[in-house]
């Protein structure tokens, strides 16, 4: 089933994805692996990479709100923008939220896309 919307939640260590249309919606949850290396003793290292776990789960998924805590949100931003730039275009909007439920992701993202659609439709 083809979705035409998602709203992300993330931090540094999990993220929740909704893929929604009028009627459905589908959820997928993703939680950061931690395997330090003696090499490797660095959180930014598992934080690129669990990055980039999130942009693989959202890649090709139409368009994207991406809503987080302010440093997170920071964070994830300048890891598109320097290591997935080609993922940028469906990104359309970025809120900071604290923790939703579920339930209130999904509205608010609801009233965030119908926002962004009357907005594109007005010359």
């Amino acid at each position: 089933m083809l979705l035409s919307q998602t709203v992300v939640w993330l931090d540094h260590h999990s993220a929740q994805v909704l893929q929604f249309d009028a009627e459905d919606v589908q959820t997928r949850k993703l939680k950061e692996h931690h395997h330090h290396t003696r090499q490797h003793r660095s959180s930014v290292r598992t934080e690129h990479e669990f990055f980039g776990e999130v942009c693989d789960a959202l890649a090709g998924l139409g368009e994207i709100l991406v809503t987080s805590s302010h440093t997170a949100q920071a964070d994830f931003r300048h890891y598109v923008d320097k290591h997935r730039a080609a993922l940028a275009p469906q990104i359309v909007g970025w809120e900071i939220v604290d923790h939703p439920s579920e339930g209130q992701l999904l509205a608010l993202a609801r009233e965030y896309f119908l926002k962004h659609a009357l907005m594109a439709s007005t010359p």
